[in-house]
């Protein structure tokens, strides 16, 4: 998981040392900034409005220097988890983003990126990934 963690850090702007410090980070919530990570990945502001936060509630949680909720936090980890894995699959960013954007039939012509709004959801793109990975595309 160390491995994994250094490439979190780099879209979520926070270092776990572990998984239960992952975990215990998720409870706390992150700092609203961590946000600014996506966005700096590529994701564009409709993109993280739709699936983490919306733009007035991130307005009104900078204001009181609030954190995310943890509901706002999980999704936010959701995304950048499978962000990752997309980038480490592809092994290449632009492909991995191309792909989280595209209409998949399998996904009843949604596309993957919008899938991750729920954990179900997530759970389905991340086994679609790891079917590319393997060479399977049914």
């Amino acid at each position: 998981m160390a491995a994994n963690n250094v490439t979190l850090e780099q879209y979520i702007g926070v270092s776990p040392k572990s998984a239960l410090n992952l975990a215990e980070i998720a409870e706390k919530g992150l700092p609203t900034g961590s946000i600014t990570y996506l966005k700096q990945k590529g994701l564009t502001f409709s993109e993280v409005s739709e699936i983490v936060i919306s733009p007035r509630t991130l307005k009104h949680r900078k204001v009181r220097r609030e954190l995310l909720s943890v509901e706002e936090t999980g999704r936010m980890l959701r995304v950048a988890r499978i962000l990752a894995l997309a980038d480490q699959i592809f092994g290449n960013h632009e492909k991995a983003l191309a792909w989280l954007r595209q209409v998949d039939e399998r996904l009843n012509e949604r596309t993957p990126l919008s899938m991750l709004h729920t954990e179900p959801g997530g759970c389905l793109v991340e086994n679609l990934l790891w079917q590319i990975d393997e060479g399977v595309y049914s």
